[in-house]
């Protein structure tokens, strides 16, 4: 295969895909059960989780060097049915629904600077281009990508520095909407698929890891740079949300049913008026474009490695020196179905599951490949501390929330279907 991506397209594509919706909505909710303290710790425990996710990928990626992703992984060091599992979590929930979300939020984004747009209408159109350019020619898509990268590292250190240079830097002292007397723990785990949805796409690198230059050693950099960078930036970014809003004003990203608005909408309105407020949502559709662009390019690579092993029909297989087109064209018309079909944006634990799940089994990858590779120290700690978080994460969403058990049992349901089926064919 031809190779055409370089460290510094990996870090791109990893900050493209973690910085979305996420970041600028989520204090918003969790500021209705926790204080300024402990959503802050909250960032802090989801950036070092990730990183142990991102250093046990690391691991992985140096000794395979192959595209696919969790599905690659998890084929070549577990088992098929395992990779198979996580190709359809890629394909249903990692990328497509994911794409269809954020579609809508660029919709409702720009919605609230265009007031007579349709939100689906915009987010429609926006699958239909982005699907178009990267599905058309690699060299294109990658400018598209780099450029929109670009973009949205500019917007969000802006604002970050706007922030504390304007902002206020006293400690806030304000009150949850729903305070507990102690520390809430059940609370606080059920905050976390907030903080994983928003650090999802740290490990956007590895699935398309054959088109780097050398992907045993740009692979790794990309997912563990990539991943402290924008975690630091969340920090930050989260210091900007809690020092400016209360949960009142915070709540304003989830008052508003068709007209979204993000915190940072709310801080630019409270610290330089409408207008601020206004340039803020029409970036931020920038923002969401970015991360769609981003999951375009790397999910069909997904896709393609499931076709290549004989999973899916040979019309989705990779293509030498090209992008694979029926793989990007499949992802793009299941977005666009999911977009039309959805009416709310209430799909965050269910797909914070599904995803939890998939990198969850993939770092149980690194024990199984020990049976024939040498693991460093350092992957063992790292894979074992986010099995075990990811673990309780998921017990403790599946007792709370019955959408978060159903979308788990959905998903193994159809994907060992799906493997049966095709092992008879």
């Amino acid at each position: 295969m031809a190779q055409f991506l370089g460290r510094r397209t990996g870090v791109g594509l990893v900050f493209a895909n973690m910085v979305g919706a996420g970041v600028f909505l989520s204090a918003g909710f969790m500021a209705q059960d926790l204080t300024a303290g402990q959503i802050l710790l909250s960032w802090v425990v989801g950036c070092i989780i990730a990183m142990a996710g991102a250093r046990a990928y690391a691991e992985l990626a140096g000794l395979s060097g192959e595209s696919g992703g969790e599905y690659r992984y998890l084929t070549q060091f577990v088992h098929p049915y395992a990779g198979y599992v996580a190709g359809w979590a890629s394909l249903l929930i990692g990328f497509s629904a994911t794409v269809a979300l954020d579609a809508f939020a660029a919709g409702a984004f720009m919605k609230r600077v265009v007031p007579g747009v349709e939100p689906k209408v915009v987010g429609a159109v926006i699958i239909i281009a982005l699907t178009a350019a990267h599905a058309l020619q690699l060299a294109w898509s990658r400018r598209i990508q780099n450029g929109l990268v670009v973009v949205k590292i500019l917007f969000v250190l802006l604002f970050a520095a706007l922030g504390l240079a304007a902002g206020s830097m006293v400690w806030p002292t304000w009150v949850p909407a729903n305070p507990s007397e102690s520390f809430p723990i059940n609370a606080f785990i059920l905050n976390q698929y907030w903080v994983a949805f928003a650090f999802s796409g740290w490990n956007a690198a590895i699935y398309a890891a054959a088109e780097f230059k050398n992907p045993r050693r740009d692979v790794p950099f990309a997912c563990l740079v990539g991943c402290l960078v924008v975690g630091l930036l969340y920090l930050v970014l989260n210091w900007v949300f809690v020092a400016n809003l209360t949960p009142a004003s915070a709540a304003a990203v989830f008052s508003h049913e068709e007209t979204r608005i993000t915190l940072a909408h709310v801080v630019a309105v409270e610290l330089w008026g409408d207008g601020a407020g206004n340039a803020v949502s029409l970036v931020a559709v920038l923002v969401m474009v970015s991360a769609m662009s981003a999951m375009t390019l790397i999910g069909p690579r997904v896709y393609a490695a499931m076709a290549d092993d004989g999973l899916l029909p040979a019309v989705f297989k990779t293509r030498e020196g090209k992008p694979p087109l029926g793989s990007v064209l499949l992802q793009g018309g299941i977005a666009m179905f999911l977009l039309l079909a959805w009416s709310v944006l209430e799909v965050v634990q269910s797909a914070s599951a599904v995803l939890m799940l998939s990198s969850g089994l993939t770092a149980t990858a690194v024990f199984f490949a020990a049976r024939h590779h040498k693991i460093r120290p350092m992957a063992y700690i790292a894979a074992a501390l986010y099995i075990v978080c990811v673990g309780t994460f998921l017990v403790v969403g599946s007792f709370d929330s019955l959408a978060v058990g159903a979308s788990l049992g959905v998903l193994l349901v159809i994907a060992g279907i799906g493997y049966a089926l095709r092992r008879k064919i």
